[in-house]
């Protein structure tokens, strides 16, 4: 006999109608009304809440790494779930999907991640009628940009566009993205008719625990073993090689794959926010880990102190009530803003625009956590086992009449010395390797820094005995200061495992010589190296270096290659799609 207990939230009559109807229902059928009230009212079949596509577009794999969680939650949640990367993906893929979750990233200056760049460009110009589509976005970005998660925000007003259902609100996830996503997915998916399982289950599990000792919830202290200023005495710059123990980790990488280092803040850096607000730092504060801390302790090893964004003025505005300031952060003033804050950091924010009082409190809860640095790594681990090497240039510069600094570089550089421990993570690049076939040939162009993950190409290859060419352009400053690496290449040219070395310093000669004038000048045999099934690597600057090298192969594929500017682009859009044109810019 089924009968709805007295506390039941209905009245007497509405207690008896449904214990009456339940009666009559059998476990089957009760159990069918049970996922139909879970799933929110939606229908739900016996067999499941149906068919998901978990879609993702990714540049430095965090994208990627939250997909599969919600992929491997929504299969616990009952749902048939196909995970799919957008490179490999269609607007057909979304037709055919009965519920869709869409994880991506924005990049640079508003831009998709490169992986995704031909299914956005699809996607925002299709046409494709998406009716019978439910949708959720969840959307990555970084605050310190003007266009903070503009991809996710694009996607999900355009999936709205051509008639998908969106079931839940997008979320705009910043670096620190842990709590915002999992509210999220675990929103989402119960909209979708998924069963009810905790989405930190999947993190807490014995099986997690013990499948991952060190990562990015836990790092690694790795040990520094050496460090080494790589630039001659009377360069203009500060280039720093580090090598730092893995022993012990349990962590593994790839040639190709980044290092993420948890900075702390330099203390001079601290003393300036605490000065331009009238705080001690000994107050004690609650941080968003819900740790009780010195707020000195706090800024220094907990907090981004430094980038200024429009989301940390728009807090501080509130909280100081400066007109100037509201007037500034106007739809209308955007520009004005942009300029204003170029160069500046938080502590220029709090003395421009004082508060009357600021509470530590207070001060705390308008800044974000501070974020992973990634770095290239620039070491084979079969050549330094149990070793990560990176290069690094340590940012120093003049802003506004104040001495600035990089956070993670100049952490490096000035606060660890040899025996100290670093907190760090490997974050995999799965698209940036080696060919698997050591017999074809590599074109690497890195200036700068961007040598870095080709110092682990070159060893990798050596150590493998790979009889594919290899042709460095490597550019920087001055040859007799700024040559990275330059005793290691010459040893590689000897070994053969280097085959080629072009160089450009833009400061040796009158006119400024830079990688893309090697690139125009040595077209023919660039052309001839692509034609033999040259895989053609990019790695450094983002918003000059790399746009530039780009503009400098288009001619190369139009001069040698005979074809119009747009089957050249073409060209180079199919050597992406099939990974022979790779970049690792930032």
């Amino acid at each position: 006999m089924f009968n709805l207990p007295g506390d039941a939230p209905f009245e007497k009559g509405q207690r008896e109608i449904l214990s009456k109807f339940l009666r009559g229902c059998s476990a089957e059928q009760r159990a069918w009304l049970g996922r139909l009230l879970d799933a929110g009212g939606h229908a739900a079949q016996p067999g499941g809440p149906g068919n998901l596509l978990v879609l993702y577009g990714t540049e430095s794999g965090n994208s990627e790494e939250l997909a599969a969680r919600s992929a491997k939650l929504a299969k616990r949640k009952g749902f048939k779930t196909t995970l799919k990367n957008m490179s490999e993906s269609g607007l057909e893929d979304l037709a055919r999907a009965e519920s869709l979750l869409v994880v991506v990233s924005t990049w640079g200056e508003g831009d998709p991640p490169e992986s995704a760049e031909g299914f956005h460009s699809a996607l925002m110009s299709g046409e494709t009628d998406l009716s019978g589509v439910r949708y959720s976005v969840c959307a990555l970005g970084d605050t310190s940009y003007e266009h903070f998660c503009k991809v996710g925000k694009d996607v999900d007003q355009q999936l709205d566009k051509l008639g998908a259902k969106r079931v839940t609100s997008r979320v705009d996830c910043d670096v620190d993205f842990e709590e915002s996503y999992e509210e999220w997915v675990e929103r989402a998916l119960e909209e979708l008719g998924g069963s009810a399982i905790n989405v930190s289950t999947l993190v807490s599990s014995p099986v997690a625990a013990t499948t991952t000792k060190y990562g990015k919830k836990n790092p690694f202290p790795a040990r520094l073993l050496d460090k080494v200023l790589l630039n001659a005495s009377g360069s203009a710059k500060e280039t720093w090689h580090f090598e730092l123990s893995l022993e012990g980790s349990g962590l593994n990488y790839e040639v190709g794959d980044s290092l993420a280092v948890i900075p702390t803040n330099a203390d001079d850096v601290v003393d300036s926010l605490l000065g331009a607000v009238g705080l001690t730092g000994d107050e004690i504060v609650r941080t968003r880990s819900s740790d009780d801390k010195a707020l000195r302790e706090a800024l220094r090893e907990d907090y981004d102190i430094t980038a200024l964004s429009r989301k940390v003025a728009s807090a501080w505005q509130t909280h100081s009530g400066s007109k100037q300031l509201e007037t500034l952060l106007g739809d209308e003033s955007r520009k004005l803003f942009k300029d204003w804050s170029w160069g500046r950091q938080i502590v220029d924010l709090l003395r421009d625009f004082p508060a009357p009082k600021t509470e530590a409190q207070e001060l705390i809860d308008i800044l974000r956590m501070l974020p992973a640095r990634l770095y290239s790594i620039s070491s084979s681990p079969r050549e330094h086992d149990g070793e990560v090497h990176l290069t690094v240039a340590a940012v120093r510069y003049e802003g506004h009449g104040f001495s600035r600094k990089g956070v993670a570089s100049t952490c490096l550089a000035d606060l660890v010395v040899e025996g100290d421990t670093v907190p760090v993570f490997v974050s995999p690049n799965k698209r940036f390797r080696l060919p698997e076939n050591d017999a074809l040939p590599i074109i690497m162009v890195g200036p700068g820094t961007g040598v870095a993950p080709f110092r682990a190409f070159v060893e990798d290859r050596s150590t493998r005995e790979g009889s594919g060419p290899s042709w460095l352009i490597f550019g920087d400053q001055r040859f007799t200061y700024d040559f990275l690496y330059q005793l290691e290449w010459q040893d590689h040219l000897k070994s053969g495992a280097l085959t080629r070395l072009d160089v450009a310093f833009s400061r040796d000669q009158p006119e400024k010589i830079y990688v893309q004038d090697r690139i125009r000048e040595k077209g023919q045999e660039i052309w001839e190296w692509l034609e033999k099934g040259a895989h053609f690597y990019v790695c450094g600057d983002a918003s000059r270096m790399a746009p530039d090298v780009h503009a400098a192969l288009l001619d190369v594929v139009q001069s040698w290659g005979g074809r119009t500017p747009e089957a050249a682009d073409t060209y180079l859009g199919e050597l992406k799609s099939n990974g022979r044109y790779q970049r690792d810019v930032y």
